[in-house]
């Protein structure tokens, strides 16, 4: 693998798509938020009024949709930004996510995305490092307390942040999980961009080692 990549995991309201895209205008990247395609796939499957269960229908339009995630995330030409923190799509994206052909759907366009930019991508979401770029040229692994994350998440709360973490852990299909290399960051009471220059920091290192 040529490009340059830093992946960046964690669960949810750790910071991720915050501190990522910022890294990625320190640097001049790409930013890729794996977290928006599963949301703005399952806000369409929503839409439709198709099962989320219903796994060969939910993998077949995931598969034939184009989604776009800059400067907003759209399904086939339709703008979906609004839709993806509602109720039924915090609910519902988990099982979306679960679903082993959806993702690697997913991953397929993730990574001819991050093939096609001309310097590198930052790149977040929940398998980032152990699955879709496990060799990445930086790992980073964002952790936060809980109450923190769930004020992050206002719209979601602790109950809710709760049981994504459980879901997300625990499903067959690329359970999130620290990669053994990732670079761990807890961003409890941390300024973010704080956190970014120590992210931008670590590349460095790693660039003059």
């Amino acid at each position: 693998m040529n490009q340059r990549i830093i992946a960046i995991d964690g669960p949810a309201g750790s910071g991720k798509s915050t501190v990522a895209r910022l890294v990625a205008n320190q640097l001049g990247w790409s930013f890729l938020d794996t977290g928006a395609m599963y949301r703005a796939v399952t806000a369409e499957v929503l839409r439709r009024g198709i099962d989320v269960h219903d796994d060969v229908a939910v993998a077949s339009l995931a598969s034939s949709v184009v989604i776009v995630t800059t400067p907003r995330v759209s399904v086939d030409g339709r703008d979906v930004g609004d839709e993806l923190r509602t109720e039924t799509v915090n609910v519902a994206v988990s099982i979306v996510a679960a679903n082993a052909a959806v993702r690697r759907a997913m991953v397929a366009r993730q990574r001819e995305i991050a093939a096609a930019q001309p310097l590198g991508t930052v790149v977040e979401g929940r398998d980032i490092a152990t699955v879709v770029f496990p060799h990445a040229t930086l790992k980073v692994f964002l952790t936060a307390s809980l109450e923190e994350r769930a004020t992050r998440r206002d719209e979601e709360g602790t109950e809710s942040i709760e049981r994504r973490d459980r879901a997300d852990s625990l499903r067959r299909a690329s359970p999130l999980r620290q990669a053994d290399d990732a670079v761990v960051l807890d961003t409890t009471g941390r300024d973010v961009q704080e956190v970014v220059n120590e992210i931008v920091q670590c590349l460095k290192s790693q660039d003059s080692a």
